[in-house]
């Protein structure tokens, strides 16, 4: 039986799929990939069936790690089809609490409970901002996702 995992943040194009790419790639290059399965989300529909912004996946990419997913919205479905629910930013796990049942099968985590330097407990959104952000997103996620993947192994 896979543990499942479901990476959220607001529209679902830069930090989230840098999460699911990240714990891929990750779990790809431990032998773990058939173990594990990874998709990710966005709270709003902003940008459903997009691909991934393109600066996240130059930035992703020019480190090894490929990001496939297409946004989607989260649903409450998932709160018993994903074994952890992984929120970018207290606002994401804020707006998944309000929509999480309380027989809720899946557990609602942050990204950065993962990350040993979690400073605000927030994976900082980079949209609006230039490369670095994409840059520092990538390491946020890539250092969480080592650790996540630590933690979860026991389960297997």
């Amino acid at each position: 039986m896979k543990i499942k995992l479901l990476f959220v943040c607001l529209g679902n194009i830069c930090r989230s799929p840098m999460g699911e790419g990240a714990m891929l790639h990750l779990l790809k290059s431990n032998g773990l990939a058939s173990k594990v399965f990874c998709d990710s989300a966005g709270t709003s529909a902003y940008h459903i069936g997009n691909s991934p912004d393109g600066r996240m996946i130059s930035t992703a990419r020019a480190h090894g790690v490929e990001l496939v997913s297409k946004a989607r919205q989260v649903q409450v479905d998932d709160f018993y089809e994903f074994d952890y629910i992984i929120a970018m930013d207290k606002a994401n796990f804020q707006d998944l609490e309000s929509i999480m049942p309380e027989d809720a099968t899946g557990v609602l985590v942050m990204m950065r409970d993962y990350d040993p330097d979690p400073q605000d407990g927030d994976v900082p959104d980079p949209y609006y901002g230039g490369q670095e952000g994409f840059e520092e997103v990538f390491d946020i996620c890539m250092r969480s996702c080592e650790n996540l993947m630590k933690d979860i192994k026991h389960e297997f």
